[in-house]
Order: C-alpha cells, then structure tokens, then sequence
C-alpha cells in the first residue's frame, strides 16, 4: 500500500515503503520553497524501478550494428540502397551470442532498423526490407534468428528501431509516419517474445518533402509500456539516459538521481533550459543543480561505444579494433563509473562477428575475470552503513599487491555517497590512496600498486546514510597503451603545399592530429600534392579536442591537374555520424581520379555554424613510390 511523506504538498510518480523510511520509485517531485536541505532528502529516498534495476547489474551489454550498410561501407545509408545487397553469406546469430555470453555480456541489442530504413525482419509496412532480399531468398528473419540464439543461451533481448527513415516517403508528414513507426515497433515488440530493452536514439533529419518529422513519443513510449511492461526504454525514453558521447567514457561524477528531464516529455526542453543543463553537462545531481530544480528522475546513464572507428563493419578497419587496454580503460569509465557498458560489436558481411573482434573480446572477458576473481579485502561483502564523517577499516589479505578499489551502494535505497577517501596503513602510517565522489551501482577506482595492511575507507560527505553492498580491493594488470594509428593516406605529406594565403591552413597538412585549422566561414581547403597522382580516396580527420566547432558534416569533393578547372568526385558527400562520433573518416572513391590538386569543400557545419575545423586531410593513391603516411 501506498503511503505519503510528511511533505503534504510533495507529489511523485510513486512512493513505496521500505523499512522505516519512504522511497520515490522513478521521479519525485519538490515541494514549492522546499529547502536544499529538504530536495537533498528527498534525493537520497529516490530509487530505481525494478527494471532499471535488473538493467544496472546487466553492467556489459552489446550492440550489435548490421544492415544494409554493412555491404555498402556507410555508416549512414540514404534510403535507396538496392536491397538486393544485403546478402549475408553464412549468417550465424547464434555464433553472435555464443560470443557475446562467452565475454560476460548479458544483452544483445540489433539495429533492427537504422537510419535507412532497411527493416531486418519481414514487416508488412514496408518492402525495404529483408523479403526484398536474395539472402534465404525473401524470407529470411535476422530479428527472430537474434532472439532465438538469445532465448538458447540464456541472454537478454533488445531492438533498436531508428525514428529517422530516409526510405519512408511519409517521413516527415506527422501523423501519418508516427503510426507507420508505430507500426513496426508493435510487431517487434509483439512477434518475439520477451524485449529486454527498446533503444532510440532520438534521430531527426530531413525527410523526403523537406520537412523534419515530430515524433509522438508519448505514443511510442505507450506503445511499449502496454506491448512490453517489463523492458527498459533507453536514451528516447525515461529508463536509461545517454551518458553524452560515444567515446565510451563516463562522468566521474555520475548521478543515477539526476535533474535531467528526459527528452521524451514534451517540457524537458523548457525545464532542463530553466536549470541550465543538457545531457552533456558535467553535473546532473549535485548540490548545485538540485538547489535549482523542481524535481528529479531516477535516469541512469548507459555509455555506449563501438569496438571498431565505425558502429557498421568495414573491412578496411580490422586493423583497428581497439587494443585491450583501450576496452578495459572503458570499462573502468564506464560500469566503474556508475553506468551500464553498451559495447558495440558489429558482424560483417558473412553474418559473423569478426575473427578480430572475437579475440579481442576473449582477451577482454579473460582480463576482468584475472582481476576481479580475487577480492584482497576480508569481509568486504558485508552489508554496513555510514553517516557522513563515518569511517571503516578493512583487514587486506597479508602480503597482497593492490591498485584498484571497488565499492557499491545499494542503490533499491537510493543514491546517497557525494565524496569519500581511501587510505592505505603502510609503514606504521595512514597514507592516501585515492578519493571520489559519487559510487552509486559500482565505483572502481584506480591507484598506484601497493601492499597496505589494512584499508580505511571514509565517507566525507553522504546524503543521510548510505548503504552499502559490497567493497573490494584488486590488482588490475598494467596494460601498455596500443592503439593501433589510423592510416589516413599513403600520399607523403612531405609533398602537400597549400595553395592560398592563409598558411595556418597548413595545420590541416602537417601530420599531427593535435593540431587545428581553424577559419570563419565555410572555407574550402585547397592542396598542391606538387606532381599529378592517381587519388583513390581521402580523409579527413576532426579536432580531437572537445572544441568541435567547424567540424564538417556535408561536403564536396575536387581534383584538378591545373588547380583552375576542377572535377567533382562522387562521394556520398556526408560524414555520417561525426557529431557523436568524431574520429576521422576515410572516404574512398568509387573510381580514381587524376590530378596534381584536391579541394575539400565544406558545405556544413555538424551545427549549422559558420565556420570550419581540420585537424588532418590524406589522400589515398592508387600508386605510391615512398613511405605511406
């Protein structure tokens, strides 16, 4: 039953009783003058929904990207590709899961359809989709085969469906698309079974009649929760929040009780505009921000990020996958972070995870398995509490090399730990270890390698008691950093001159990444490679920094032997996804070109701004006598 704090003008979604004190499942909202004293209260008996819960100790989860665009080497697709290339030759979904189970994931995800709208199960909305390709000859189902390899080996289900449609003619048109996509989300979420997690990303672009599409998310998201009860809705939804990149990093600071108002409610613009933060904020529930808010969601981050530069399989980028060390650094900012990791790990065009990607996600289960297995701290697991200024001390097994301490709250009671230090007792001493801010579901956090005796743990600051599950002190192998280098052209760029007066444009030509040229306007970038060259494609690489302003999203393309008559290069003339994914992209041509010139020719800012950024251009060549670059 039921019952209301003595807040007597408090609303909430719901308040359940736990113990001696009551607890706001999901949302609760302030009372008018309430206090920052009061709203910190209240935040503490914040908790999560039991499904959010289940999808927090998930901790691994895989996204599996496959489409049409995994046979044409996009990451975007416009809508009008033939379907009759999407022909997976020895499609195998359960050598996807036995993969993913083997590695410690716990869900799988498909794109069961991206921005082009190519559908990967038979829908009756549409024939841009797996019945208008010659794979099993028209009736094939790769949504069904995902859920049936997951149901036998005992992994959980989630779809992914894109709300932008650049095949759909209705896109665009309003209410006419909204029931056309909520179309195909009620036959995924009614022909197969059990859907764990249903995953928007919120994607709007222009439709065929020009115009952007408004989405009905109060229809979509009724849609789920009267189709599937029981699954999370992840970043268009209210469940699961976008952590703000796709670099797979996390806040240190991470609040799974958040003044987010998410983006699905038709005032989070006005409300989140009010407070004065978006999902990229650094801060999104502490003292600060609560002192301006009028209410909070229990809107947990999931950090998703993909194994390769791309989220589709290219070929040309098997020697890219990201190194071991890189994955576990992830980890570590991801789930250590207070987040749900979702991976992504995309099968190519045989319908299989890559040879390459399966190692590395061996390697990957094989280290956290050697790290964590052995926890050096004695009676870690028990359960305990702590006000603020309180401490504990941990006998550490005798003679134990250490470098990574684990600690987790009970989050069904809400998140409640601001800041704590770790000490170690060395040398007759209390010595630092490390310190932090909030813990939530799990903080991990990193040290240098030592022996203490014992470990004393104090929580400097919490929002009335937090409670505790589990702590634990580990020896995580070093890993030297590897990361393999993108190959951004095999043309020496000893040979490149600028052509023009702006020599600080020789910042896009100099080899070095770190470096930026930056210019007002739309301005295109001209080269003298200084002798004609068969050019087969290019790169273009953004800033590496957080400033991504001027970083080019439409564009053309140019040769020319002379550098005053020029040819147009057939491109797709879109870096796709460089917003959320700014790594550099490599563009290759589907003939070659000859010149001595190339001009990169900005037509769009990833904002719509009035400027331009290059961190690097390369161009690839059909034959090249000297070191590649």
């Amino acid at each position: 039953m039921k019952k209301f704090i003595f807040y007597i003008a408090l609303t909430v979604t719901s308040a359940i009783p736990a113990r001696a004190q009551q607890y706001f499942e999901k949302h609760v909202v302030f009372p008018s003058g309430a206090t920052l004293e009061q709203k910190i209260d209240m935040a503490s008996r914040l908790v999560p929904s039991k499904q959010q819960l289940d999808w927090q100790q998930m901790e691994l989860t895989a996204f599996l990207h496959f489409g049409i665009n995994t046979f044409t080497g996009r990451e975007w697709g416009e809508g009008k590709e033939d379907p009759s290339l999407f022909n997976p030759t020895s499609l195998d979904c359960e050598q996807w899961v036995k993969s993913l189970k083997e590695s410690g994931f716990k869900m799988a995800i498909i794109t069961a359809k991206h921005h082009d709208g190519f559908c990967l199960w038979p829908t009756k909305t549409t024939q841009y989709s797996v019945t208008s390709s010659p794979w099993k000859e028209g009736k094939g189902d790769v949504v069904r085969e995902l859920r049936n390899a997951c149901k036998k080996y005992g992994l959980k289900f989630g779809v992914y469906l894109s709300p932008w449609d650049r095949n759909a003619k209705c896109y665009g048109q309003g209410d006419i698309y909204n029931q056309f996509f909520i179309k195909q989300l009620t036959e995924l979420l009614t022909n197969y079974g059990e859907v764990h997690e249903v995953w928007f990303d919120g994607a709007n672009g222009e439709g065929p009649n020009g115009k952007k599409q408004i989405y009905d998310w109060a229809a979509i998201e009724k849609t789920i929760r009267s189709l599937q009860p029981k699954a999370v809705t992840a970043i268009m939804g209210d469940d699961v929040r976008w952590v703000g990149n796709e670099k797979g990093i996390g806040r240190e600071t991470e609040w799974s009780a958040t003044v987010l108002t998410p983006g699905i409610y038709t005032h989070s613009e006005q409300r989140n505009k009010e407070i004065g933060i978006f999902n990229r904020s650094k801060d999104l529930g502490g003292r600060e921000v609560l002192a301006r808010a009028s209410e909070l969601y229990w809107y947990p981050s999931e950090v998703d990020v993909s194994i390769r530069p791309g989220w589709f399989y290219h070929a040309d980028q098997n020697e890219q996958v990201k190194p071991l060390s890189h994955l576990v650094d992830i980890y570590f900012k991801s789930v250590g972070y207070n987040s749900v990791l979702l991976l992504n790990i995309p099968p190519d065009k045989r319908g299989l995870i890559h040879e390459t990607d399966r190692l590395r996600l061996n390697e990957f289960a094989s280290y956290l398995k050697n790290t964590f297995n052995d926890n050096f701290l004695k009676k870690g697991n028990s359960y305990w509490q702590a006000s603020s200024g309180e401490s504990r001390e941990f006998t550490v097994q005798t003679n134990a090399l250490v470098n990574t301490f684990m600690l987790q709250e009970d989050i069904a009671k809400g998140q409640r730990v601001e800041d704590f230090l770790l000490e170690g007792w060395m040398d007759n001493a209390w010595h630092k270890l490390a310190e932090g801010t909030t813990v939530g579901y799990k903080r991990l956090i990193r040290f240098d390698s030592c022996q203490p005796e014992k470990v004393r743990l104090t929580i400097r600051s919490a929002r009335g008691k937090a409670n505790f599950l589990n702590a634990g002190l580990f020896y995580a192998q070093p890993l030297s950093n590897t990361n393999a280098k993108v190959k951004l052209g095999n043309v020496p760029i000893s040979q490149y001159h600028i052509v023009g007066d702006d020599k600080e444009a020789g910042k896009a030509i100099d080899g070095n990444l770190q470096s930026v040229w930056r210019t007002e306007g739309l301005i295109p970038l001209v080269v003298d490679l200084g002798s004609e060259t068969e050019i087969t494609g290019f790169s273009y690489a953004p800033a590496t920094d957080e400033n991504l302003d001027g970083t080019i999203y439409k564009y053309n393309f140019y040769v020319s032997n002379n550098g005053k008559k020029w040819t147009k290069c057939i491109t797709h003339g879109e870096f796709s996804n460089i917003m959320h994914n700014p790594v550099p992209n490599v563009v290759q041509f589907e003939r070659s070109y000859n010149g001595r010139y190339f001009k990169l020719e900005p037509l769009m800012e990833i904002n719509a701004k009035n400027c331009t950024s290059i961190a690097e251009v390369g161009i690839f060549a059909l034959t090249v006598l000297q070191q590649a670059l």
